[in-house]
């Protein structure tokens, strides 16, 4: 008998050391979720996630705050929770195991079922997307030449008509006359015109004030290192390029730190497409966060682009410029990134009303993009 109850006791004395373990553990992961909810202060978050194209920073703001509340909120949960949790532990050890190891093997599946899966850079997710793109070993994608495609943006039928080098132009059959004097205007969706006709694109509005031929060479999803080498590339082709346009958008420099596409380094080194688990790419889509490091490297390999950009101007005696687009009041953290970057770079900055956008999209309107040409064009016409 007595045998018999020293082993209950040591079997009850067991039970109640797992259970205060577990409790400990559980409360001691609660609390760090409330301290990290309390520690990601708005400026850690500014540090961390950077200025959004396709969200207002109001919407940002908010988002995140509701995350930290969220993340504070399971924490006191998981506290208060704990002696439950830890009798659950104790009572069904072998179910909590199971519990566990089918998480365990339900992330590894994903992450070898996903790796099955033809994953694109983050900018170019949708193959069948107007205008079409290809892809290409160096730049990691451009434009599908020689074709007219149709998309419908803001109720309305858009042609985008792409001559035989890959350039936008007005229509079908007349591709761009690369012997004659020329704008070259390169950058992405918002210098490419996204849901603009022609006529209303950025460099269609700047020519005619200018009473100049344009080169639209700009392409969707293009970060800054990606505009410069296909300026590289193109470049050469025109006889007399009479001024070489560029963007940049501080909404858009994250595109700048992404490695999952072709992309330059320090000294303007190329490097290839850098493929990351599939899981944590995912994440990232989700939830952009980046180290303070990758931050300033970034600042430092655009700021180092956007000079090259300038000299491969000047070196064909081209007027170089840097074109900045500003969607109502520029705050602390946007000022502070451009100034950074585009410090002693020939630009203007052009502000806009935050109205002026196509409808359910982000990209400038008409009325945006007649703004931007006229700065342009007053910016070019100094002496």
């Amino acid at each position: 008998m007595a045998s018999s109850f020293s082993r209950a006791q040591e079997v009850a004395d067991g039970r109640r050391l797992t259970r205060w373990i577990v409790g400990t553990v559980a409360a001691g992961f609660g609390l760090l979720l409330i301290v990290a909810a309390v520690a990601a202060t708005q400026p850690w978050l500014d540090r961390h996630f950077l200025p959004s194209f396709f969200l207002p920073r109001v919407w940002y703001v908010r988002i995140e705050t509701l995350v930290r509340v969220a993340i504070a909120a399971a924490g006191a949960l998981i506290i208060f929770g704990r002696s439950q949790v830890a009798r659950w532990a104790t009572r069904a050890p072998v179910t909590a195991l199971l519990v566990g190891a089918a998480v365990a093997l339900a992330i590894a599946a994903s992450e070898l079922a996903l790796r099955t899966v033809h994953l694109r850079p983050t900018e170019w997710l949708v193959p069948d997307e107007e205008p079409r793109r290809q892809p290409d070993a160096q730049l990691g994608w451009v434009l599908a030449p020689g074709r007219v495609g149709r998309a419908v943006v803001g109720g309305r039928t858009i042609d985008y008509a792409i001559d035989h080098h890959g350039y936008r132009v007005r229509r079908d059959g007349e591709p761009v006359d690369v012997e004659r004097p020329v704008m070259v205007f390169a950058g992405e969706s918002v210098m490419f015109g996204e849901g603009l006709a022609w006529t209303e694109s950025i460099p269609a509005q700047a020519g005619a004030r200018l009473d100049a031929a344009t080169a639209n060479i700009a392409v969707h999803g293009y970060s800054t290192d990606q505009i410069y080498l296909r300026l590289a590339r193109e470049l050469p082709r025109f006889r007399q390029p009479l001024a070489v346009v560029s963007i940049f958008m501080t909404e858009l420099f994250g595109r700048n730190l992404d490695d999952d596409r072709p992309h330059l380094g320090p000294g303007l080194v190329w490097h290839p497409a850098q493929r990351a688990p599939r899981l944590a790419a995912l994440a990232g889509l989700l939830a952009p966060y980046r180290r303070e490091q990758t931050v300033e490297d970034g600042i430092r390999n655009t700021r180092e682009v956007l000079h090259a950009t300038v000299m491969l101007a000047q070196e064909r005696h081209a007027a170089p410029l840097v074109v900045v687009p500003q969607f109502g009041r520029e705050d602390e953290i946007q000022r502070a990134l451009r100034e950074r970057i585009l410090a002693d770079i020939p630009q203007v900055v052009v502000p806009l009303d935050p109205d002026w956008r196509l409808p359910w999209d982000r990209h400038p309107n008409a009325r945006a993009a007649q703004a931007i040409a006229a700065a342009i064009a007053a910016r070019l016409r100094r002496p």
